[in-house]
């Protein structure tokens, strides 16, 4: 791609639960930024997860708790558009069915899957005080519900079976040109 990013969205390069939980705050610029992907005001405490290769916060990392006590559905929320259209797809096919049925057949994935599932909890936990609920997101324990989150953890993490088998169907992806930008007029003051 002569003008764009040949492949816009790989794990962060700190990968790990450690360094998602060291995040600090989203900053106002970064926020902005998320919003105008996601098309709407983010929830709770945000930190940037992972970027893009244009630099954008293409996963953040959500407080399992926003500011109300209503718990939030993930902690690594999946905000660049072209990842989101792209996971979409994979549902829209049915992959959910397919890595469900694995699941249930292969005990090698399912367990590996499970032991994500643990230790994204914990950190979920670590993070925000633990929750009434016990399950993770995107169906982690016992089956594959939202692809989308899986990804997002994999993408944060690399602890994430489920997310990986999700990377190596669209990965890479070809960016033109940043997805968003910021007016002048709405950029942060520094």
């Amino acid at each position: 791609m002569v003008d764009g990013v040949e492949d816009a969205l790989r794990p962060a390069a700190d990968a790990s639960y450690e360094a998602q939980l060291a995040r600090p705050a989203i900053g106002d610029r970064d926020a902005a930024l998320a919003t105008r992907m996601i098309g709407r005001p983010l929830r709770g405490r945000s930190a940037v997860a992972v970027r893009c290769g244009w630099g954008l916060p293409a996963v953040v990392r959500v407080s399992p708790l926003l500011d109300d006590g209503t718990p939030f559905p993930t902690l690594f929320w999946l905000t660049c558009p072209i990842a989101n259209r792209h996971v979409g797809r994979l549902e829209a096919e049915g992959a959910m069915v397919g890595l469900n049925d694995r699941l249930a057949a292969d005990a090698d994935f399912a367990e590996a899957y499970a032991a994500a599932g643990r230790r994204y909890v914990a950190a979920r936990d670590a993070l925000g005080g633990r929750l009434p609920r016990d399950p993770a997101a995107g169906g982690m324990p016992a089956r594959v519900k939202c692809l989308h989150s899986l990804y997002g953890h994999h993408l944060a993490t690399r602890d994430n079976p489920v997310g990986a088998w999700v990377g190596e169907r669209i990965e890479p992806m070809a960016c033109p040109h940043p997805c968003v930008t910021l007016p002048e007029a709405e950029e942060p003051a520094a």
